[in-house]
């Protein structure tokens, strides 16, 4: 028999019943990594300098965190560069390997206390760290790219060429980047940060990772997994929290930075293009999404509808959900009538409960600019078929959460604000369209391209309509494309680069190639 997941952390704590948030929280304070790691050495902020670790679910103030200042920033990139520069981290495949399955198993040794501090400072309810938030990426982000290094071609033979061929040889190396300055978003911050760090030093570079202000400690903790159970040398890792983003923006401008991976929205992506360009800084970019969910008019509806609840899942939180459906004029009706339904069943909740399916977004902040695009998409002329609002009857423990009613939007088409721009709650915009070729060019008329999804009675169908999609990922027919060995990344606005995968590996290497007599 299977039951529910539970926290708790023992038998006696799952059998009286899971936790609330306030009683997960006050135990994750208690375990939390507050310090940076720089150089080696896990310290507080030179300034002494900190800043509240906030849950989303009640609000309440968790802990604080070290925040670093230009001077500690400064002293992170010169670790990482003397790391990267003087010592054989870079070249010595089969000790980086060991590094990596070292930190590996102490990642599961603490992955109980992962899972709860994910709960606490992301908001994510304790089913999706079953998921992408936790168990997905602890089971390859670090050993697929641990495992390419021993099969990786690091170099190649080219032969002797038409330039010289008499006793000429000509051979391509791959080799590490250098100093690598990652920056992560909150949303998924554990599996962003793996998936960041596991190719990064399977290929040989140092990293200055800074974490998001809102989501620190999983970072934090993986510092201190690393200063404490791994035989990683001082400065290859530096792990630098800060609130301040002009602290931030030196990993973009310094030229000591060989290449900044950032994952997080679009407009930041922009900046980061502009304040990097005097130093042609090497980026890779994964950023926001408006990806469609295209029903065909042979699709099953039994089979669309779940999938509607994408845009649900950490309260839409995720950049490549499918916050469009796409559905034909003469379904359109029922597919709205069946998806209110389900939406208006789907009630927030604490993450901390096993049955919660929604649970808080991340701040205040966010909050109130998910309801700002509602509200502008209502006065505009569109019909907020359900939700549209903070819930009520919300548990008193989490009236200082930061919750909002999954919503059905329709009444609009694809040139409202509500259908182009990124939410990033959990608001669904139902769209109709007459035939296959219009609901190919409204999928296809976005500023981004990062993913989607599409159903049909027929798989071949199916397929050769997400082969036209301009997007990095589709899914076809419930289909998952997610892991470490899958390169994740988008078109257009939604970036450059990939994630993962064999393109994800090389993303931090350089190409040299020699000619030697």
């Amino acid at each position: 028999m299977t039951t529910a997941p539970t926290v708790g952390g023992s038998e006696d704590a799952a059998s009286a019943g899971p936790d609330t948030s306030s009683v997960l929280n006050a135990r994750v304070a208690t375990r939390a990594e507050p310090r940076m790691l720089i150089d080696g050495v896990l310290r507080e902020a030179a300034s002494g300098a900190r800043f509240d670790n906030i849950s989303p679910a009640t609000g309440e103030v968790l802990g604080s965190t070290a925040s670093a200042s230009e001077d500690d920033m400064d002293s992170a990139i010169a670790a990482a560069r003397n790391a990267f520069d003087n010592t054989s981290w870079s070249s010595d495949h089969a000790f980086r390997k060991r590094c990596l399955l070292q930190l590996q198993e102490a990642l599961e040794r603490e992955s109980g206390d992962l899972r709860e501090e994910l709960i606490a400072e992301a908001g994510a309810p304790l089913l999706t760290t079953y998921m992408a938030q936790l168990d997905w990426p602890l089971s390859d982000a670090l050993t697929y790219p641990a495992e390419l290094i021993d099969s990786y071609a690091w170099e190649r033979e080219l032969g002797p060429g038409t330039a010289m061929p008499e006793g000429n040889h000509r051979v391509v190396y791959k080799e590490a980047a250098g100093v690598v300055g990652a920056i992560t978003a909150w949303n998924f911050p554990f599996e962003i940060v793996l998936n960041k760090l596991g190719p990064a030093l399977a290929t040989g570079n140092t990293v200055v990772l800074k974490p998001d202000p809102n989501t620190p400690w999983n970072a934090t903790r993986i510092g201190r997994l690393i200063a404490e159970h791994t035989d990683i040398p001082a400065g290859v890792v530096n792990v630098v929290p800060t609130d301040n983003t002009s602290v931030a923006s030196r990993l973009v401008t310094d030229a000591r930075v060989d290449l900044v991976s950032f994952t997080g929205s679009s407009e930041v992506g922009k900046l980061i293009t502009r304040l990097g360009a005097d130093t042609v800084k090497r980026l890779f970019l994964e950023l926001g999404g408006k990806s469609a969910l295209v029903m065909l008019d042979d699709a099953d509806l039994d089979a669309v509808i779940p999938g509607s609840l994408a845009v649900c899942m950490h309260a839409g939180q995720g950049c490549a959900v499918t916050s469009r459906a796409l559905v034909p004029q003469n379904r359109f009706d029922e597919f709205v009538e069946r998806a209110v339904g389900l939406f208006a069943m789907m009630v927030p909740g604490d993450p901390a409960r096993p049955e919660t399916f929604i649970g808080p977004v991340i701040n205040v902040k966010q909050r109130e600019r998910i309801l700002g695009f509602i509200d502008r998409a209502h006065s505009a002329g569109a019909e907020v078929a359900v939700g549209g609002s903070v819930p009520a009857g919300l548990d008193p423990e989490l009236a200082g959460g930061n919750y909002v009613s999954p919503t059905v939007i329709v009444g609009v088409d694809n040139s409202f604000e509500i259908a182009r721009d990124e939410v990033f709650g959990p608001v669904l915009v139902v769209l109709p369209y007459s035939d296959e070729a219009e609901a190919l060019a409204i999928a296809n008329d976005s500023p981004y391209g990062l993913s989607g999804s599409v159903f049909s009675a027929s798989r071949e169908r199916a397929m050769g309509f997400a082969r036209r999609v301009r997007s990095g990922s589709m899914m076809v027919n419930g289909g998952l494309f997610y892991g470490a060995d899958s390169p994740y990344g988008g078109y257009k606005m939604s970036g450059n680069g990939r994630q993962n995968g064999l393109e994800g590996f090389e993303q931090y290497l350089e190409t040299k190639a020699v000619g030697y007599h």
